[in-house]
């Protein structure tokens, strides 16, 4: 309760001169944050839902009631400084077309800057900007993600059989699909606590540190958004690579760790599911591909073609799975 407590707190004290809305949806918590909520924040606009929805379904159902023309989906462990919405709504406004945004990132536990958005790598691993003068980037964090409402209801929102995990990557490669910017404004900014919600994907003691868990669901729902939306005839080249190189990095760990589940139960069951769902990803390619608005050059202008998990294991060496 401390974690949404701060989340709540950082909104309703934001310097802004227009009106704040907020939604929660509160996804089957056991820890008595429904009632707390209710009690100490009247005015916030709750919607409880047991059993888990998931993170999609949990915010195209707060998205769906919302009022406001600007979206602004915001972590639960994540903290806005003080004058975020105000310089992200004066952004949106002095732009002549749509886009979604993000704020530079912070850990809010040393302090130090995460991140201003992320660039991409051809496998959709992202890769941290910090450079402030690269407005134009590939993603920002669903952690943090400003949209307008108009362009949310365009994409129909997150794919609700995502779960969680790589959604933002999936909104944002659909905008640059369409032909719509994703930008870092680098100014204000939010505090995370960076793992706090779903567990892992944080560096811990010098090592990359995550679990089965979000591995398997990261691998999957990345397969997903290239399968759905890179364009052609790049995606027939990256593809296949991805999918080798998949089978040698699930192959080279189970063998580092003495341990074959770590291939099967990580990389084989992503590939898997990538082909057991290969004619709901077919059908939706066939959709999206065809009201595609920019060319494969333009679309993947900000990625970057060093594979980023090359340059996490020279930094941090074998990552830490659990």
């Amino acid at each position: 309760m401390a974690v949404i407590d701060a989340c709540i707190r950082s909104v309703m004290a934001q310097d802004c001169a227009f009106a704040v809305e907020i939604v929660v949806h509160d996804d089957a918590s056991t820890d008595g944050s429904v009632e707390h909520i209710r009690q100490c924040y009247p005015d916030v606009t709750l919607l409880a839902n047991n059993p888990n929805a998931g993170f999609c379904i949990s915010n195209n159902r707060m998205a769906d009631i919302a009022r406001g023309d600007f979206l602004l989906l915001l972590n639960n462990d994540a903290e806005l400084l003080p004058d975020a919405l105000q310089t992200l709504h004066d952004y949106a406004t002095g732009q002549q077309t749509p886009a979604i945004l993000g704020l530079p990132q912070y850990d809010a536990q040393s302090g130090s800057l995460i991140d201003i958005g992320s660039h991409l790598d051809f496998f959709l691993n992202p890769i941290p900007n910090l450079d402030p003068g690269e407005t134009e980037i590939a993603m920002v964090s669903g952690a943090c993600l400003w949209i307008p409402r108009v362009l949310w209801h365009e994409f129909g929102g997150f794919p609700s059989w995502f779960g969680s995990i790589a959604e933002d990557t999936y909104l944002c490669c659909l905008a640059r699909l369409q032909g719509y910017r994703v930008e870092a404004v680098p100014r204000s900014g939010y505090r995370h606590w960076v793992g706090s919600s779903l567990g892992g994907g944080k560096v811990v003691e010098n090592k990359l540190r995550s679990n089965a868990s979000r591995r398997v669901t990261s691998e999957r729902n990345k397969n997903f958004v290239m399968f759905m939306l890179y364009p052609s005839p790049a995606f027939h080249l990256i593809l296949p690579v991805h999918v080798m190189l998949l089978l040698a990095e699930g192959a080279i760990l189970a063998l580092i760790k003495r341990d074959f589940s770590v291939f099967t139960a990580i990389y084989l069951a992503s590939l898997r599911t990538l082909w057991s769902n290969r004619g709901v990803l077919r059908g939706e390619r066939k959709r999206l591909q065809t009201t595609r608005r920019v060319s494969a050059r333009r679309f993947f202008s900000v990625f970057r073609a060093f594979p980023h998990k090359f340059s996490l294991l020279l930094s941090y060496g074998i990552p830490d799975i659990r």
